[in-house]
């Protein structure tokens, strides 16, 4: 137990990394929304207007999760830690990001909301139906997508640890391969309505938090498989 908690704890170990950034870039990105905002007539759209800028906190979390299997997997078994519990005290890493920020941003919605969209119906931190007007689930339509970005940026970068660039390039042409192809095939059949159709009958906790901590296992699982070969 505790060689995990100080696998997890490596993750902490540059803070600016880990928090700093990610928080920085999404704060620019909400100056930037709250600029737009109070300077156009974007807050006249109904709703408000919808806004993607909080997708860069996930973004960046992704990146950072990248870099631990890049950058620290090697330092941690430098350090005689085993690949198995490098791999544990991330996903516990994770986990307690993904609550951490899930409570962040349920405060921010909560404040958001009191404040009629900052002033100008800027609705930032919990865009259109994110928004659950429930605390407590906000806290899981927020911090599920953000851990399926944690495990995706885990699974990328064992991919570059193990394969190099060369598989990171394989991995980027094959999603390619299959989003175009997925792509063609619904337009070809004319299935966009009906993906339309089901998108809008669905619950926010099917599509923000089932889907996401789906995609989180799956992630996770390859991940971990890919984990045990590779080397320092």
């Amino acid at each position: 137990m505790n060689r995990l908690l100080a696998a997890a704890r490596l993750h902490t170990m540059n803070p600016l990394l880990t928090f700093g950034i990610p928080w920085g870039i999404t704060l620019l990105s909400f100056a930037i929304n709250l600029a737009v905002w109070g300077l156009t007539p974007a807050s006249e759209q109904p709703g408000g207007g919808i806004t993607g800028g909080i997708a860069s906190l996930y973004i960046t979390v992704l990146v950072v999760f990248i870099q631990s299997a890049t950058q620290l997997l090697p330092f941690a078994m430098g350090m005689s830690l085993s690949r198995r519990t490098f791999y544990l005290g991330t996903a516990l890493a994770a986990l307690v990001l993904s609550l951490l920020y899930g409570i962040a941003l349920s405060a921010l919605v909560a404040v958001e909301d009191a404040t009629g969209g900052w002033g100008v119906r800027l609705n930032f931190f919990a865009p259109g139906r994110l928004d659950v007007d429930n605390a407590a689930l906000q806290v899981l339509v927020s911090g599920a997508p953000m851990l399926a970005a944690a495990f995706l940026g885990v699974a990328i970068g064992v991919v570059m640890k193990r394969w190099g660039a060369l598989g990171l390039w394989a991995l980027v042409v094959g999603a390619m391969v299959v989003v175009g192809g997925l792509v063609v095939t619904i337009s070809w059949r004319g299935w966009w309505g009906d993906i339309g159709t089901w998108l809008v009958a669905q619950s926010v906790v099917t599509l923000a938090v089932a889907i996401p901590l789906a995609l989180a296992l799956a992630a996770a699982a390859l991940s971990f498989a890919g984990l045990r070969r590779v080397v320092p």
